[in-house]
């Protein structure tokens, strides 16, 4: 068994100075901690994988391809491979759980 708790991930997440945790990788999936502070933009790309974003805390929208949601504590998301996805209108700190199948490299 593997367990993983928030505030550790985050501890963590902070110490090496990234807006990215991966914290788990097996062979069908990854699981990593995403942070964006209010105000701030995310860089991301379209991923190679499919993705479910879990939003752990915050609020914000979120653009997955040409559709457009409100997200905060609760919202689950999924972005199929290769479509282009991002938060933005970050208005609440996110923290989002993000899984990758099959595992992002």
């Amino acid at each position: 068994m593997k367990e993983f708790r928030l505030d550790q991930l985050e501890a963590e997440r902070i110490a090496n100075d990234g807006a990215y945790l991966r914290f788990l990788r097996e062979r069908n999936m990854s699981v990593g901690l995403y942070a964006l502070n209010a105000g701030q933009s995310d860089p991301q790309r379209p991923q190679r994988q499919d993705v479910v974003n879990f939003v752990v805390s915050g609020r914000a929208s979120m653009t997955v391809g040409e559709e457009t949601t409100m997200v905060a504590r609760g919202s689950v998301v999924y972005v199929p491979a290769g479509v282009q996805a991002r938060f933005h209108h970050i208005t609440e700190d996110l923290r989002v759980l993000i899984m990758f199948s099959p595992p992002e490299g």
